[in-house]
């Protein structure tokens, strides 16, 4: 199957990795999903617009038409939203992570893989990016280990496959560092739109995905690091 292939939900896994509370305030189930839709999707645009710690739950219940009475019914604190908006945007099971690309489309070209990685996280996860990287200082100690134990995972899932490729050793440390590199850049494109709107986003992704295919190119032909 080509990398560019419309279908991104090749070997996608639901991951939540942050708790969330149990709240019981209401019995009827369909009921509790559209408040507590209405809560999330009203606190995005309000922590996008005005900033996490800006945001009050007054503000929230204006926003999502809740009434301040009854919503800790649907959740418990603000926290509790945060951590149910980042396990829906950000750990979303319908964008596959770079390692399951990698795995499921092995023997398709890096460069076109990349790219169409990049193209997929910056559109889909747009907003899950943004909020992931502001709602960084306000999260609870928990939250941010888990964060960290996440991101820490993916990196070395994908130095695994990048080293071989590479065929650099295991004491090489230069694909873990190429591997945090693709993390970030993961963020470039949500992190930067205010700056590059005019940038045609396919070219972007292509761009880049090139730049990291040269890299990794590069540290193939060099083989061993030079010693120091």
């Amino acid at each position: 199957m080509p990398a560019d292939k419309e279908d991104v939900s090749v070997n996608a896994s639901p991951i939540e990795i942050l708790v969330k509370p149990e709240v019981s305030g209401v019995k009827n189930e369909q009921l509790i999903q559209t408040r507590r839709a209405q809560i999330c999707d009203a606190a995005l645009e309000l922590f996008l617009e005005k900033g996490i710690a800006s945001t009050t739950i007054r503000d929230i219940c204006a926003r999502s038409g809740v009434n301040q009475a009854s919503i800790y019914d649907y959740i418990e604190n603000k926290n509790d939203i945060l951590r149910r908006l980042l396990n829906q945007l950000w750990f979303r099971p319908d964008v596959p992570t770079l390692p399951e690309r990698l795995e499921a489309f092995g023997d398709a070209d890096f460069e076109d893989i990349l790219t169409s990685y990049f193209r997929d996280t910056w559109r889909i996860k747009r907003k899950g990016t943004l909020l992931a990287y502001r709602s960084i200082p306000h999260l609870q100690s928990d939250d941010r280990k888990a964060m960290r134990a996440h991101d820490t995972r993916l990196i070395t899932l994908l130095a695994r496959h990048l080293r071989e490729r590479t065929g650099l050793p295991a004491d090489d440390k230069r694909p873990e560092i190429v591997a945090n590199l693709i993390i970030f850049l993961t963020a470039f494109g949500p992190m930067r739109d205010w700056v590059q709107r005019d940038i045609d986003e396919e070219l972007m992704a292509g761009t880049i995905a090139a730049g990291v295919t040269a890299m990794l190119e590069h540290l193939k032909a060099q083989g061993e690091p030079p010693s120091t």
